[in-house]
């Protein structure tokens, strides 16, 4: 037993010497940073369940990125407390990039955490916004990235140039950008400078844009053409279709094959909707309960339902009529001519709402937060969410504050996991405070949550300037509030999973309880789910 312990601690060891990741120290991140021209860097902690499944992905994407002259590292933020202090690191896994000579100022990695996903981001960043292109190196730029766009303009047309420019400059961290003023190459690729063409591996290969050098006219052609006829919705490819703009229409089904034979049926339907409606298929088994988002019936698939990104609308295809290309298509054309409603989840009004804090559902939203006379607070919250128990008696105080001032100020909340609210929630709990004058113009709430913050707050960004302040008690400190956290989640890994990787500011004092059930609770994700703990989260 001892010999083959021995060889599993050598196995280990060589394989931690051979990364290509390097582990970095207060001591050598900062002249390793300021050494390199770009750098990925990595700050975690042992026990996060979100950074050991990044692990891998990120061992990957480092040796290929190594060919590149990119490097990543990674800082153990347990051990190097001070430096992830002075990163601004709030939470686990936590990617930046850093440039030479901008070592204050990196940019946080927008991208899934995926290893493609980071080749991809970041072999965009190690290049200029456009690259210069001639007919030796064509070929091989166009298979740099799934989407790489070109741009044929004559030398001397300096408005195209510098339209085209602004343009891959806004969208670098999308696509590849390339030009070229060689007119015979224009011709051999069958375009009249000045055109755009976007190449892509998928589909029909590549789509021309040969219209006026307008700049909002070819950006919706990139974002258009860059999406596939009828992809795959999953973590590498959700954020792309929600920037696109689009509306998209969700083909759920479990298995592989009767999503391709879905995606066959309706490929003419695709088609004819192109540039108006997306269409993607998503598979059921893994993202279900995205089918729940959309107002769909979990578990009865194949299902099919179209969501207006931009209203955060969904509507549901009926799951008691079958799948079939004539059926899709009147229902898209209906949704498309606007002749069919949305679909809205709602909870019921509730029969008395004299509380301190005014409950907020689907059907009373618009009458309650954006009554143009006051001002609204309001917290979005999950019953499963710790943070959200634990501020909940607070809130309740807050609310208490205003009884005497109702005419002016709302305190109000709504369960966002019950009713489709129109406002962008990414995380619970989310405060927002909408003014009285001013609804469009929301402010989203980012202090400490305790009662004087928040009064302060109302008082600082409400239209009626209500101060309560004087009358605000003395709180609890933020650790006794992190310890109502940790007894809120005891039993409750799902909990602990937000309050401990996600929520900011709280990483550095999470109980040993919580920390517990974070692993507890990615184990049995990773054993369910084949490790796509962090897939199911981000989608």
């Amino acid at each position: 037993m001892r010999s083959f312990a021995t060889l599993g601690f050598l196995g280990a060891a060589a394989l931690a010497a051979a990364s290509d990741v390097h582990d970095l120290k207060t001591d050598t991140f900062k002249p390793f940073v300021e050494k390199h021209d770009l750098v990925l860097a990595e700050f975690f902690a042992p026990w996060c369940g979100h950074c050991k499944a990044l692990a891998p992905e990120y061992e990957e994407a480092a040796t290929t990125l190594k060919e590149k002259d990119i490097a990543l590292v990674k800082v153990d933020c347990t051990e190097e407390t001070q430096l992830c202090q002075d990163q601004g690191v709030e939470g686990y896994p936590t990617l930046k990039v850093f440039r030479k000579g901008s070592y204050d100022a990196p940019s946080t990695y927008p991208g899934q955490r995926k290893a493609d996903a980071i080749v991809s981001y970041m072999t965009k960043q190690s290049l200029p916004a456009v690259s210069a292109v001639d007919s030796k190196t064509i070929e091989d730029f166009k298979t740099q990235d799934k989407v790489v766009v070109v741009a044929y303009f004559a030398a001397d047309d300096k408005t195209s140039n510098t339209t085209f420019t602004a343009i891959a400059d806004s969208l670098r961290d999308s696509h590849l950008f390339g030009a070229t003023n060689d007119a015979a190459l224009a011709e051999k690729e069958g375009v009249k400078q000045p055109a755009v063409v976007l190449y892509k591996s998928f589909d029909e290969g590549k789509n021309t844009f040969s219209e006026k050098f307008d700049s909002e006219a070819i950006t919706s052609f990139i974002k258009t053409s860059a999406t596939p006829l009828i992809g795959e919705v999953g973590p590498e490819t959700y954020a792309g279709y929600m920037s696109a703009g689009l509306p998209l229409a969700y083909i759920f089904a479990e298995e592989q094959s009767e999503r391709d034979d879905l995606a066959k049926e309706l490929k003419p339907v695709a088609e004819k909707f192109k540039g108006k409606v997306s269409f993607a298929t998503i598979d059921a088994k893994a993202f279900g309960q995205h089918g729940g988002n959309l107002n769909l019936e979990v578990g009865k698939w194949p299902a099919f339902a179209i969501q207006e990104i931009n209203k955060n609308q969904k509507f549901p295809y009926s799951q008691d009529e079958k799948i079939t290309a004539k059926s899709i298509e009147k229902f898209v054309n209906d949704f498309v001519t606007g002749k069919i409603e949305p679909s809205i989840k709602s909870e019921p009004i509730p029969e008395s709402n004299d509380g301190p804090v005014t409950v907020v559902v689907a059907k009373n939203y618009e009458q309650i937060v954006k009554d143009d006379k006051k001002d609204v607070l309001i917290e979005f919250y999950a019953p499963w969410c710790g943070h959200c128990k634990a501020l909940a008696p607070k809130y309740e105080e807050l609310g208490a504050l205003y009884s005497s001032f109702k005419d002016k100020v709302v305190v109000s909340k709504v369960d966002a996991t019950a009713n489709d609210v129109p406002d962008e929630v990414q995380g619970f709990p989310t405060i927002k405070l909408y003014p009285a004058g001013k609804k469009d113009s929301p402010v989203e709430y980012s202090g400490s949550r305790t009662i004087e913050d928040l009064a302060i707050f109302i008082r600082d960004n409400g239209s009626h300037k209500v101060d309560v302040v004087a009358n605000v008690k003395k709180e609890k400190t933020e650790d006794d509030d992190e310890d109502e956290v940790a007894k809120a989640t005891g039993d409750m890994p799902q909990q602990a999973m937000a309050a401990s990787e996600t929520e900011k500011g709280t990483a550095e004092k999470v109980t040993d309880k919580v920390k517990e059930a974070v692993e507890a609770v990615v184990t049995n994700l990773n054993d369910d789910e084949g490790g796509e703990a962090d897939v199911h989260d981000e989608l």
